[in-house]
């Protein structure tokens, strides 16, 4: 941003697209080994973009191209606890083929910002970035210490990122008592006078698997009765099918109670189907946090159509609920059976937090500041985010990337999918919550 633009009065809303896009354009793909063109060239152009309004950015690499940028902004009042706000530059793989619009074209369409990123994350990025920018081009601190961190490695894990910092730098998030981040804050329409927003405050805990069965090898001709591959097939077969039961935590009763309040009718998480039926677009995004889960992901065995392999592997993305692990441990022990061997590839904790205090009560107000028919609600997160590493620090984390939705938009549907994209209104409308949000926390 320029001085003329500056003179001119430039505001967060008139850049977080420009913002948004020019992050999408930069490919942050993340294999999961290093494979990818890394986040490197993302952490520069953050650091670019905040260092251009006075900020002193940081670039912390951890692995060759894995970069994570982070800055603090000095409040009005430094002796509070501080706030964090992080977001991850890095994206899952795309293939352009599949794509209305190029994945990292970041072109605008039919109202919104399409692009890989375009709501896992590179939007709240964006947003942040946007307001960040603004208030400090125009001399506005924010109450408290703000802690910014943009972070590499988020979807495999963060072991590169956030754990990484962590681990190796905690003391860049000293005093750091909260945090903001993802998959948070967006709206479901119940009716033109009622939009919730759900803000996440708990997220399951991952085991990623790996398993392994040995066999005896031999010639694809023969009667073959210890076959590696069918024993794990049948393994793998009866984990895909098997509906774990429903366990309701404390953050999905109230999401549940709030919701229903909403609709005129009570939510029975007995009734899973029914309960679901009710849910709408964000069925996806709430039906899988009713119950523990494992979904088989790959298989791998052989080599040459008549050899019959010693070993058969598959991997199994396993995710349970705050407080239910050991259950879920022997669950799967007890689904799989003895010959299975069971190791986690990457595993990590649940996380869950109260909805209430005085962050709760900025996010409320700020969002009902732009929207009179909003009303916050907690709800869990099926999958997981950087929180869990914070929360080894005593971080409190919630998800609120703030979104003003079109009804029709499958915006869960859009994590991981194609053609994902975010509304320019919902971007512009993002960076007028989190504004305030950041004068009321």
């Amino acid at each position: 941003m320029s001085e003329t633009d500056t003179a001119r009065g430039v505001t967060g809303e008139d850049e977080v697209v420009d913002l948004c896009r020019e992050l999408i354009q930069i490919d942050t793909s993340n294999y999961g080994d290093h494979s990818g063109p890394g986040e490197r060239k993302a952490a520069e152009y953050v650091a670019e973009k905040l260092a251009e309004v006075g900020l002193e950015p940081k670039i912390f690499e951890s692995h060759p191209g894995r970069a994570s940028t982070v800055a603090r902004i000095e409040g009005e009042d430094p002796s509070r606890p501080a706030l964090l706000i992080h977001g991850h530059t890095d994206v899952v793989p795309a293939n352009a083929v599949d794509w209305t619009h190029h994945p990292f074209s970041g072109e605008v369409a039919d109202g919104c910002v399409w692009g890989r990123g375009a709501v896992d994350m590179k939007d709240m990025d964006a947003m942040t970035l946007a307001v960040v920018r603004d208030r400090l081009r125009s001399g506005r601190r924010p109450p408290r210490d703000v802690v910014l961190a943009f972070l590499a490695d988020e979807e495999a894990g963060g072991t590169y990122g956030a754990r990484y910092l962590v681990d190796n730098h905690p003391d860049l998030f000293e005093g750091v008592t909260e945090a903001i981040s993802e998959v948070g804050g967006f709206s479901f329409t119940v009716s033109e006078q009622r939009r919730l927003y759900l803000i996440q405050t708990a997220e399951k805990g991952m085991h990623w698997m790996k398993l392994t069965v040995a066999g005896t090898a031999g010639h694809g001709s023969m009667i073959h009765r210890d076959n590696a591959i069918t024993e794990l097939s049948e393994a793998v077969a009866r984990l895909g099918r098997h509906r774990f039961p429903v366990r309701v935590t404390k953050t999905t009763r109230a999401f549940l109670d709030e919701l229903g309040d909403a609709l005129g009718v009570r939510l029975d998480p007995e009734d899973m189907d029914g309960t679901i039926a009710r849910l709408g677009g964000i069925a996806k995004l709430i039906g899988a946090t009713l119950s523990n889960t494992a979904n088989p992901t790959q298989l791998g065995a052989g080599y040459k159509v008549n050899v019959i392999p010693g070993e058969a592997t598959a991997h199994v993305d396993g995710r349970f609920l705050p407080g239910y692990e050991e259950e879920f441990l022997a669950d799967l022990d007890r689904i799989l059976g003895p010959r299975v061997k069971r190791e986690d590839v990457h595993s990590d904790k649940a996380v869950e937090t109260t909805f209430d205090g005085a962050l709760v009560e900025a996010m409320q107000s700020a969002l009902v500041a732009e929207d009179p028919a909003a009303k916050a609600i907690p709800y869990m997160l099926s999958g997981g985010t950087d929180a869990k590493s914070f929360d080894d620090l005593g971080i409190r984390g919630f998800g609120f990337a703030p979104l003003k939705l079109p009804p029709e938009l499958d915006f869960a549907g859009m994590f991981h999918g194609v053609d994902e994209r975010v509304p320019v209104d919902g971007l512009k409308f993002g960076v007028r919550v989190l504004d305030r949000f950041l004068d009321a926390s």
